[in-house]
């Protein structure tokens, strides 16, 4: 997996199986992606669907699998409100990206943001640099369900297909009515 570049590049081996795991679930906060002539993308835009959120590298070989992934899991699950997005964070992603989406042509909106803006987002510290692709599935209601990182091995290995669809059936699942499962656990007994 892709590591972001960066000074604290050689340091990483010492920080990176201490830190953890971001916390989750936890509320999402404000997003916006950076579209190259377009309208800006924000998260708050999707309230009220799931969602899953890549952010990736444009020359990753992981991350153009991960949104090649993506784009074919995407038309299954679109007709149940999934909305997938994607941001490139390369520092040269405003003008890399055109030539990505020429090659990939995802089925879905792909921009672009600062790398540092995006690790304060996903909760990493400045000095923990993520293995690329970040996903982050949030729920109808704006909270992060679930994230993982490049080097989650047992996400991202020869199963991820199988990881993703798992990730986002939990998302698009309808909500269980929690009052109506109490009341009738009373009558039956």
């Amino acid at each position: 997996m892709n590591k972001l570049p960066g000074l604290f590049l050689l340091l990483l081996p010492l920080w990176g199986p201490s830190l953890g795991a971001q916390q989750v679930p936890r509320k999402a906060r404000d997003w916006t992606i950076q579209v190259p002539d377009g309208k800006p993308i924000t998260l708050a835009a999707y309230r009220g669907k799931p969602v899953v959120l890549a952010f990736i590298l444009t020359t990753c070989p992981h991350c153009q699998h991960a949104v090649e992934l993506l784009s074919k899991i995407q038309p299954d699950y679109a007709p149940r409100g999934l909305a997938i997005l994607a941001s490139a964070i390369d520092s040269n992603a405003a003008s890399a990206l055109p030539l990505f989406l020429r090659y990939m042509h995802p089925p879905f909106p792909v921009g672009f943001n600062e790398a540092m803006a995006v690790l304060a987002f996903a909760d990493y510290p400045a000095a923990r640099l993520p293995h690329m692709p970040i996903m982050l599935f949030i729920d109808r209601q704006g909270v992060v369900r679930q994230q993982h990182e490049g080097g989650d091995q047992a996400y991202f290995d020869d199963q991820e297909e199988q990881n993703l669809r798992s990730s986002i059936d939990a998302l698009v699942a309808p909500a269980k009515p929690v009052g109506k499962t109490a009341a009738a656990a009373k009558k039956t007994n």
